[in-house]
């Protein structure tokens, strides 16, 4: 879970500094920026699996193909002045996971922090690119007494805070930096604390950042960093991939463009003895009436059940939902917006999807009277900070991003973000405008010495826009 972010120096984001709830929208205009934020979350989970260079490639505005520029991901990057990134993200992570061999792995605190600097190393020769450089690297414990000082957003101390803080560590950090002269060294040190000599690691010399080369149990507070960093991602369903059929053999996990659908559901529905409920175990066509009830909230889609079938002949799955009048129709047939809203439904019924979904606009396709219930259905599939995270309550973290006015009014105000375009003052002392987030006037984000928004600088979202032929008198709003 991702609880704080903070971004200098990365596309038009100056110097943001955010705190994240399970549940956060982020509503602002069209090609404000918004989704630089999505940019930064999917660059750091990139940074740990891969190389720095290809990790800059797969960002949404490097093109994704070889030959990228990595000045595109800098403030003015192709100014000639000194470019450099530092992010830093504060994170709850799970306690016990796996390494790259199958063995487990126990961390010795789960209150992390995580920063890393990066800077540009121009071209050496004709027909070259610059790449990234690793600078510095950090990787240091919260303490559990100061928690609260951290996590700022509603929750049950008693249920919640002491179900996903574990642990405690009395020695310095995880990963440290120092300068030498060879370079920069990123030092790796033990769970142990300061027993031991730490690790010294040329920063240079690997072009990835240390953390990503943590594959073994031997460092598992760093590894169970890098896994939490793995597990954020970026939703973006797509129709074509969720029409798609599934093979026998295909992948049982949806992948972020929905592919999969089918199979997916096929084995949650299958597995679901595994995952019983506190009151009794589970059978799949529990699972199955749960998706249909669900797609059910939907205005026009008249559902009475839904299955997959496998398909013994051609080995491949189909998603069939039946209607009430009887008629049968595969997962092709149906429309975009039932399409995405399905995908989601499964999604709520996985309990082993956790970490941070990031989803673009989830409004698209899905006509207004629907809108509720597709909000309704994005809230829940955050963790309820009420509770303890469980298989009935899994610990996902969902952020969305929007410019409709509907999705802003149907959101609690304690879960907004305003993304504005505001001045900043820069390194060199100039100033610029570039992207703000502002949490709403006394929601739990704002405090005395931070500029929040009121409904004042939302009344876009609120009104009806100019120019409006047909409204409803305010006695039947």
């Amino acid at each position: 879970m991702l609880t704080r972010l903070e971004v200098q120096g990365f596309k038009n984001l100056l110097d943001v500094s955010v705190e994240f709830g399970p549940f956060t929208c982020i509503a602002g205009e069209n090609g404000i920026g918004k989704s630089n934020l999505f940019d930064v979350v999917e660059f750091l989970a990139h940074l740990a699996s891969e190389p720095l260079a290809e990790a800059a490639q797969r960002v949404r505005s490097s093109s994704g193909s070889k030959g990228g520029d990595p000045r595109d991901l800098f403030w003015d990057g192709y100014r000639d002045h000194q470019r450099e990134i530092s992010l830093a993200a504060e994170m709850i992570v799970q306690r016990n996971v796996e390494d790259d061999l199958g063995a487990p792995a126990k961390a010795t605190t789960t209150f992390l922090r995580y920063e890393i600097t990066l800077g540009y190393s121009i071209p050496e020769g004709e027909g070259s690119v610059g790449k990234l450089t690793l600078e510095r690297e950090v990787l240091r414990h919260i303490n559990k007494g100061d928690a609260s000082k951290h996590l700022r957003f509603p929750h049950s101390a008693k249920h919640f805070r002491n179900a996903v803080l574990q642990g405690q560590r009395s020695g310095g950090p995880f990963l440290s930096t120092e300068q030498r002269d060879i370079g920069t060294i990123i030092n790796v040190h033990g769970d142990g604390g300061s027993f031991g000599r730490p690790q010294p690691r040329s920063a240079a010399r690997a072009g990835r950042t240390v953390l990503s080369t943590v594959t073994t149990n031997d460092y598992p507070t760093i590894l169970a960093a890098r896994r939490e960093m793995q597990s954020w991602r970026r939703l973006a369903l797509e129709p074509s991939a969720l029409r798609a059929p599934d093979s026998f053999s295909a992948p049982r996990t949806m992948r972020t463009d929905g592919r999969h659908l089918a199979a997916t559901l096929y084995r949650i529905a299958s597995e679901s003895s595994k995952y019983p409920s506190e009151a009794e175990p589970l059978d799949p066509d529990a699972i199955y009436a749960e998706v249909a009830d669900r797609l059910s909230d939907l205005t026009g889609v008249r559902v009475e059940s839904l299955r997959v079938q496998p398909d013994q002949v051609r080995e491949v799955f189909t998603l069939f939902l039946r209607e009430r009048g009887g008629l049968q129709l595969p997962a092709r047939a149906l429309s975009e917006g039932t399409l995405r809203f399905l995908a989601l439904c499964v999604l709520l019924e996985d309990p082993t999807v956790t970490g941070l979904i990031c989803m673009e606009e989830p409004e698209n396709g899905i006509h207004p009277a629907n809108l509720p219930a597709m909000v309704r259905l994005v809230q829940d599939l955050a963790v309820n900070p009420k509770e303890a995270p469980d298989l009935d309550n899994p610990f996902r973290q969902i952020i969305i991003n929007t410019h409709s006015p509907w999705v802003v009014q149907l959101c609690n105000p304690n879960d907004l973000l305003l993304a504005d375009v505001r001045p900043h003052r820069t390194a060199d002392g100039e100033m610029a405008t570039a992207l703000s987030l502002l949490p709403f006037e006394n929601s739990w984000r704002s405090s005395v010495d931070r500029v929040s928004f009121s409904r004042a600088d939302v009344t876009s979202y609120l009104a009806a826009p100019p120019g409006a032929q047909l409204t409803l008198p305010m006695e039947m709003i």
